[in-house]
């Protein structure tokens, strides 16, 4: 985050000068007045920008406010609360842009998150800088008070993407806060997003949440205010209409390796459309590929190579013994024959992703093209 700090007395700028040293490279910014008047009367309490930068300016502090929301994306305010609301407040847009507000009082006492809590991480923020302090960050925002999902954010720091519109995310939100009765259906993504995440949870998780591994597990949908789904596949339609604006999605971010093996002589036409088929099986897409192998014996294979240079991909290359010792789900003794490994796709795939056959989210996806030859693609989640 960018972080700016505005102080306007002696004691606040003392103050912002601890917290920029929280905040490397966060500027405090002074009235001019001010730093002159301490320069002559106290100059070894004016912060000498030796360890913090302490910008001056001669505008009123409204104004420097109203062009700090658009150069920054978290501001830090020592001084009152009520002015610093007032001098906001024409500034504000949305808690979809506006920036981070936090106001600390001189004593340093208090940390109080005043805009953009969640979303636009002043909470956190508020956090942090409680911690260096030594203050007490005032949290007022219902889901941090009662330690429960903060519907907006959950799994921002894993990747998540949220897709939901604004009714749906506040709907759902009133559902957990209130513990109304909320399923919660991971499909995907890493489990660590409680305790390691959602602003550090440390307690059970909350009572009202009926977890389940799969959307059909569900049952009785009736009997939920909300639906939180984390998930990478599109909802099947009857889901949808029945969680019709109570249902916030999650998109974890996927990470694949590709195992490609193919006949000699094939086309890259066919390649493409091979791995084209194979991402679509299990809704990736090419930006998620981390990874890309297959066996040596086809280290000069054009459409293999020219397949992937065309994407930015790089090839590797593993020799048979290595395939041969991973285990997959369909090894075949012809493929042995031919390659000294029962396996070639999804044995690359395997060993690229680092992980056993339970990991194959295709296991084989094969194209033929119009020359009769074939290209086989498999893919493997890299774990999170």
């Amino acid at each position: 985050m960018r972080i700016a700090i505005i102080a306007i007395t002696r004691h606040g700028l003392a103050l912002g000068a601890r917290a920029s040293r929280v905040l490397p490279g966060a500027p405090v910014y002074a009235p001019e007045k001010l730093l002159n008047e301490m320069r002559r009367a106290a100059p070894e309490e004016t912060p000498d920008g030796s360890e913090v930068l302490v910008l001056s300016y001669s505008v009123k502090t409204g104004e420097l406010i109203e062009r700090l929301f658009r150069e920054y994306d978290g501001l830090i305010a020592v001084f009152s609360i009520g002015a610093l609301v007032r001098m906001i407040a024409p500034c504000l847009k949305g808690k979809e842009c506006d920036p981070a507000v936090v106001a600390l009082d001189e004593g340093g006492r208090f940390a109080i998150p005043v805009l953009s809590g969640h979303a636009g991480g002043a909470n956190a923020l508020a956090g942090r800088l409680a911690a260096a302090l030594g203050a007490t960050p005032v949290l007022t925002t219902a889901s941090d008070v009662i330690q429960t999902i903060g519907v907006d954010i959950l799994g921002r720091e894993l990747g998540w993407t949220l897709e939901a519109c604004h009714d749906e995310v506040v709907r759902a939100s009133a559902a957990v806060v209130n513990g109304e009765p909320v399923a919660f259906v991971q499909e995907a993504g890493s489990r660590d997003w409680w305790t390691g995440h959602a602003n550090g949870r440390a307690g059970p998780k909350p009572a009202n949440l009926v977890f389940f591994d799969r959307l059909e597990d569900i049952g009785e949908t009736e009997r939920f205010a909300a639906l939180l789904w984390v998930s990478r596949r599109e909802m099947p339609r009857d889901y949808a209409v029945r969680f019709s604006g109570r249902c916030v999605a999650y998109r974890p971010p996927l990470r694949v390796a590709l195992g490609v093996g193919c006949d000699r002589g094939a086309m890259r036409v066919t390649a493409d459309e091979a791995v084209d088929a194979a991402l679509a099986a299990c809704g990736a897409r090419p930006s998620d590929v981390a990874a890309v192998a297959s066996i040596d014996l086809k280290a000069e294979e054009p459409a293999l190579l020219q397949m992937a240079e065309a994407r930015g991909w790089t090839l590797r290359f593993y020799p048979a013994a290595e395939l041969a010792a991973v285990d997959v789900p369909d090894p075949s003794e012809i493929v042995r024959r031919h390659t000294g490994t029962p396996s070639v796709s999804a044995a690359a795939a395997l060993l690229s992703a680092r992980g056993d056959k339970t990991r194959l989210l295709v296991e084989k996806c094969r194209r033929r093209g119009p020359d009769g030859r074939n290209v086989t693609v498999s893919v493997a989640r890299i774990e999170e």
